[in-house]
């Protein structure tokens, strides 16, 4: 039976990172995997644990679709933690980028990660003290409307070169990072979704 730790290591496994960071942070990754089991991915596993997260763009790659997190006070990816009901931390990304954003029409990237990022947490976050990060990403019509959820104080496009200044520390970096990787995946006709998000 396939779990969602086990889904992840899989989905790890199957990824070459671009990024020389990228490489050593997948292996930490596994090894907090391998180690901590299912718990990894459990909001009440403990201080430290997996999340998912989605970059939602438009297939242009010019535009990104942040929220304004109520906790955070910051323009953040879409994301949250893995709930007992999500077969994957993929699954998770792209329900709390459903949930978060509002936009309907999705179509997915993937259940292969194209970015991950573990930082800390400030006490306005509880329990969570480390939340290790996997980053998806999903396309959207630059005409899709957006809708504020209860997590969210604003969800808003912003032109990728045209960041908020209001986001967390290196989140410029990881966004780049992201395109990166898209590019390097590019194929001859530029860059497909791989099934939509239901």
């Amino acid at each position: 039976m396939t779990t969602p730790a086990r889904e992840i290591l899989a989905a790890l496994d199957a990824w070459s990172p671009v990024a020389p960071a990228q490489r050593r942070l997948k292996s930490d990754y596994e090894s907090f995997v391998r180690t901590t089991g299912e718990s990894a991915l459990a909001r009440n596993g403990g201080p430290e644990h997996l999340t998912g997260s989605c970059f939602v763009l438009t297939p242009d790659l010019s535009r990104v679709l942040l929220c304004f997190h109520r906790k955070g006070q910051f323009w953040v990816q879409l994301g949250g933690h893995v709930e007992p009901g999500d077969a994957s931390v993929a699954a998770a990304a792209y329900r709390e980028a459903r949930e978060e954003g509002g936009v309907t029409e999705l179509r997915s990237f993937g259940a292969v990660p194209l970015d991950l990022d573990r930082h800390s947490l400030s006490s306005g976050f509880g329990a969570c003290r480390v939340h290790w990060d996997v980053g998806y990403v999903a396309f959207a019509d630059a005409d899709a409307v957006p809708v504020v959820s209860i997590e969210s104080e604003a969800v808003a496009w912003f032109d990728v070169e045209g960041l908020p200044t209001q986001v967390p520390a290196g989140f410029p970096a990881r966004l780049r990072s992201i395109l990166e990787e898209l590019a390097h995946r590019r194929g001859p006709d530029g860059i497909e979704a791989q099934s939509p998000v239901s």
